[in-house]
């Protein structure tokens, strides 16, 4: 073998599929039998865009990437980290580790899409091979379209189709394990997360146990009051420390259509955010770019810190500035308030989730967010408005939530008043909608 083709490595790059099991990519680079060194690339010119040093993500993923690299550890290996802009990243990787080729899982949102394209030139460029895989869903970009050739834009129908489609071979998983053997002996130490330019976030992740509600999701999920109500494993799918397989095949096995729907969901909004990339800054129904928002920024500060006076709303926005979490159902009543109740925004509240939530995904938070507003790819029309003492009512009806994210709503001294009524709010909304829908 010539010099330079010793010592030459296939690359795997660890991106939102942190896991060494059940990893499309992962495993389809082991298979090579080439010897697989793996990357991750802390993307400076996505971290430079944060605005809190103590983001709660960043600390995920870096200990996420860091117990993989421990776990490498037994097979003579390490994660090799970067921090930097992603091409100058890989100018330096392929100085490292002399790679014959590439292999990472799709992303499908338009800034991840771009990276990609210049990343797999600039290797083409380099005589380097790139392979990507899916990973993060079970049916992806255009594999599920409609008889026309276009892309699902109603869920139902959708759904539908998604259900009739699957196999089992879609729910097969890759074993990993033995593969790991042919990972490239390397070593060297990890990181600092002060040298990364961030500081260790106080707020506590959940765990991956979720099998035990699925068995009563049904009907605890609506219920913000009740901590094990749903399954809390958004942001492990967000940064793929869970397979999406292995929750289709649970959610299937233990007969928990409503989870399994809600799954479906997530795949929904990743195919329209693939289809419809515009939706991220621009309304679905581009009608709806004409309304004159108020965008009352004492409202919205109000908004924020969860001072609106109407304590399910107060209390949402309080759970997630303290735990960078929001319950969905609230998740809901929040985000009609700012629109409809406030009329501000939705892509002020788009941007305030993005920054807050731990489990922030672009494309089930610019979907929601529209869904909410009446702008999105929803069938329901413009007038459903949430009604949050109702909500309220229905969903908390003994205030344990709120009692503990807003303890002094039953101070007068203390808890301010509503900053708008809501029949009132109900009925500007209403106006304002139509007479921008008509012109």
């Amino acid at each position: 073998m010539p010099k330079h083709e010793q010592n030459r490595t296939v690359i795997h790059w660890f991106r939102r599929d942190l896991r060494l099991s059940d990893n499309s990519a992962l495993y389809k680079a082991l298979s090579v039998g080439t010897p697989v060194q793996p990357i991750f690339i802390f993307d400076t010119q996505i971290l430079n865009k944060l605005a809190d040093r103590d983001d709660a993500r960043v600390t995920f993923i870096y200990e996420e990437v860091k117990a993989i690299h421990a776990s490498l550890k037994k097979y003579h290996g390490a994660v090799a980290v970067y921090h930097d802009d992603v091409l100058h990243a890989w100018r330096k990787i392929i100085t490292d580790f002399n790679p014959v080729a590439v292999y990472y899982n799709h992303d499908y949102e338009p800034y991840a899409l771009e990276r990609d394209e210049k990343v797999s030139a600039f290797l083409r460029d380099q005589q380097i091979a790139v392979y990507s895989f899916k990973d993060q869903v079970i049916f992806e970009r255009d594999e599920l379209i409609k008889a026309d050739g276009k892309p699902y834009t109603v869920f139902t129908p959708y759904k539908n189709r998604w259900l009739e489609k699957l196999t089992n071979e879609d729910l097969k998983s890759y074993k990993i394990k033995e593969q790991l053997k042919n990972i490239h002996t390397f070593n060297r130490p990890f990181p600092l997360l002060s040298q990364l330019g961030f500081t260790e976030t106080k707020q506590q992740f959940p765990n991956k146990k979720y099998k035990d509600v699925i068995v009563d999701y049904h009907d605890t999920r609506d219920f913000p009051a009740l901590e094990e109500g749903t399954s809390h494993l958004s942001i492990h799918l967000r940064f793929g420390t869970i397979s999406i397989r292995e929750l289709m095949n649970d959610a299937i096995r233990l007969k928990d259509k409503t989870w399994l729907i809600e799954l479906i969901w997530r795949e929904f909004y990743m195919m329209i955010l693939w289809h419809f990339p515009h939706t991220t800054d621009h309304a679905f129904k581009s009608a709806y770019d004409r309304i004159p928002w108020r965008n009352n920024e004492q409202e919205f500060e109000a908004w924020c810190k969860g001072k609106t006076g109407y304590p399910l709303v107060d209390a949402g926005m309080r759970q997630l500035n303290e735990t960078g979490f929001m319950h969905n159902r609230v998740r809901m009543v929040v985000a009609s308030f700012l629109c409809k109740h406030l009329l501000i925004d939705w892509r002020w509240g788009e941007a305030y989730f993005a920054r807050k939530l731990q489990d922030y995904e672009q494309s089930s938070n610019v979907g929601n967010w529209q869904w909410a507003a009446g702008c999105g790819n929803d069938a329901a029309p413009y007038f459903r408005i949430f009604n949050p003492e109702l909500q309220l009512k229905k969903f908390d009806p003994d205030l344990v939530y709120v009692k503990r994210w807003v303890p002094e709503f039953n101070d007068p001294f203390r808890y301010p008043m509503p900053i708008v009524e809501h029949k009132k709010a109900r009925e500007r909304a209403l106006k304002v909608y139509k007479n921008a829908l008509k012109n």
